[in-house]
């Protein structure tokens, strides 16, 4: 009885979710118009291999509060990776749809094998595994965001050594600056050049452009280097050295990362081998252990 209500609650939901996607509700006037103050999401050259769950799940929740939300909560990860809400949405839905059902579909195929279990256990493991997977997606955009962070940081590195470097031959900052966002290829250079280009249509100096880039990216070597930048002031002499300092100071960070992350490896390929080990000892050793105690 407990199961076809469970059954049947799924189902129902399933069904409102699917009839919900294939008849979408006609966006308000305001939410369209406040979408077009939305930060851009980033340029990239992958595309979308979940259109239909984007469409038939993740379009309809988008429309209610969990986007909102999830883009509070993770609106940088999201404009960092360039994904957007409804594609989050629908990844969880899925993984905790697979979640729910790996419990029963496992008792299903043990009692085709002949061997019976509870039902109690199945659906306390569908309750966990269900929560557990709506999680899945967000540790995942985590991750991919701070990768692509990295990535920018270690071009945002090579972009102001070639802007000292060009301050030294003797260019103004704007052309030093423009210059050397068009020498490079990448997401990470193509948003350095689209924040410069902004900054310049608006009439701000090129270095408010690259704070406002920073605060959307979570990158905060961005803003600082406007704030050193802010208080060296027009010479370029000493622009050039804040430029400089900030380039060493982000290679050296860089390198203390790739250090600590590979100590970090190296301190995980040491736990396999203990468990090996301790394997070994309890294959050895266990034998011994019970003569002796079945001898006494």
């Amino acid at each position: 009885m407990t199961a076809a209500i469970l059954l049947g609650a799924v189902g129902g939901l399933g069904a409102m979710v699917l009839l919900s996607g294939l008849l979408p509700q006609r966006p308000a006037l305001a939410t369209a118009l406040a979408q077009l103050h939305q930060p851009r999401a980033a340029r990239l050259d992958v595309s979308d291999h979940g259109g239909v769950l984007v469409r038939l799940v993740g379009q309809p929740l988008a429309r209610t509060g969990l986007a909102a939300r999830l883009s509070q909560r993770l609106g940088r990860d999201l404009r960092v990776t360039g994904q957007r809400a409804d594609q989050v949405l629908a990844k969880q839905v899925a993984c905790g749809f697979v979640g729910v059902l790996w419990a029963p579909a496992t008792v299903a195929l043990m009692a085709l094998g002949g061997v019976s279990t509870s039902f109690i256990l199945p659906l306390w493991c569908s309750a966990v595994l269900g929560t557990a997977g709506t999680f899945v997606p967000v540790l995942s955009l985590k991750v991919a965001a701070a990768e692509r962070r990295r990535g920018f940081r270690h071009a945002f590195s090579c972009f102001l050594d070639l802007v000292a470097v060009r301050l030294a031959g003797g260019a103004g900052v704007e052309s030093a600056l423009s210059t050397s966002a068009h020498a490079g290829h990448g997401w990470a250079f193509a948003e350095i050049r689209q924040a410069l280009a902004e900054a310049r249509l608006m009439g701000e100096p090129p270095w408010t452009g690259l704070a406002r880039l920073g605060t959307e990216l979570g990158v905060s070597e961005l803003g600082e280097l406007a704030a050193s930048v802010t208080l060296a002031g027009d010479e370029g002499a000493r622009v050039r050295g804040s430029i400089a300092a900030k380039a060493r100071a982000i290679r050296t960070r860089g390198l203390a990362d790739a250090e600590s992350a590979a100590q970090s490896a190296s301190e995980r390929m040491s736990l396999p081998i203990v468990l090996l080990m301790l394997g070994f000892v309890v294959f050895l050793g266990y034998p011994a252990v019970m003569q002796v105690l079945t001898g006494l």
